[in-house]
């Protein structure tokens, strides 16, 4: 019987101390960005373990006027890809794109993520991908200089996040662009194989599943260019609706090659010129 007394007496002084252990522990933000690509650059969101998404990516031409439907009649570029979710942290993804024929492999790992007791103030995560120019050779220089390698461009980012409530958040990411073959002009001009930029991008919740979102992205490697010809900075601003299945985004941009690393290369559209277009972005979940 004093056995059983001590037992029992052990259990109710012992049984506060793992409920304050169960209520301290951490438990990752959620919905911090509603899909894996705020307008351009993906964001820290990925598919759960197991999930497949479909993205869309479609940029009409530059607004001109009602000769070419402000946009709609010109040449349109389109992005078809899937993201598949190998863990809860890790996900693989490919597509294809139009313009250039461009083939990308990408992959994401979410390296911290934000707690709710702020315990970790921020999310991290590493994003990169490697892309194939599908082009005919001679895209790609002189017949005999020729290599397959000269297809390939790589783009690598830190992602830095943060939800600061259930309405905005906010995120930078630093970024490094490789590409095996660039223009060259002569032995003085032409733009540079190793460049780096910075992106920041935000997301405002204005009401229910709608949500205001902005993205800009600077280069920062100076081309040997004349600074008329320097690669433009890239800026978007746009609507999104979210469900739990969809994420649908409309928005205006200056950029149209959806390929991050292109866009921050060879970005020549000047929004303070007035250089926009329209574009939109499908997720579906699977």
């Amino acid at each position: 019987m004093k056995k059983i007394f001590i037992i029992l007496s052990l259990s109710l002084l012992l049984t506060p101390v793992f409920a304050q252990e169960e209520a301290a522990v951490s438990e990752p933000v959620s919905n911090t960005f509603n899909a894996a690509t705020l307008i351009d650059n993906h964001t820290v969101a990925s598919p759960y373990k197991g999930g497949l998404e479909l993205q869309i990516h479609h940029r009409f031409s530059l607004i001109e006027d009602i000769k070419n439907l402000y946009g709609i009649y010109g040449a349109a570029n389109t992005r078809l890809g899937l993201n598949y979710g190998i863990t809860d942290r890790l996900m693989i993804g490919a597509g294809t794109t139009k313009d250039y024929k461009l083939q990308d492999l990408q992959w994401k790992y979410a390296i911290l993520r934000q707690t709710t007791d702020n315990s970790m103030p921020v999310s991290l995560s590493y994003y990169g991908n490697m892309v194939i120019d599908a082009r005919a050779d001679e895209n790609f220089g002189p017949e005999a200089s020729y290599k397959a390698m000269h297809r390939l461009s790589y783009f690598t980012q830190l992602i830095i996040a943060k939800k600061f409530s259930e309405k905005f958040s906010l995120q930078v990411a630093p970024s490094v662009i490789y590409f095996n073959s660039v223009p060259e002009y002569s032995d003085t001009t032409g733009y540079k194989n190793f460049n780096l930029g910075l992106h920041a991008g935000a997301r405002y919740n204005v009401v229910g599943n709608h949500s205001l979102m902005l993205e800009y992205d600077q280069l920062l490697t100076k081309q040997d260019l004349a600074d008329e010809d320097h690669p433009k900075p890239n800026l978007s601003l746009g609507w999104e609706i979210n469900t739990p299945t969809h994420a649908f985004q409309v928005f205006v941009a200056n950029y149209s090659s959806i390929i991050s690393q292109h866009n921050l290369l060879y970005n020549s559209n000047n929004f303070a010129d007035g250089d926009f277009l329209v574009g939109f972005n499908i997720t579906v979940r699977f």
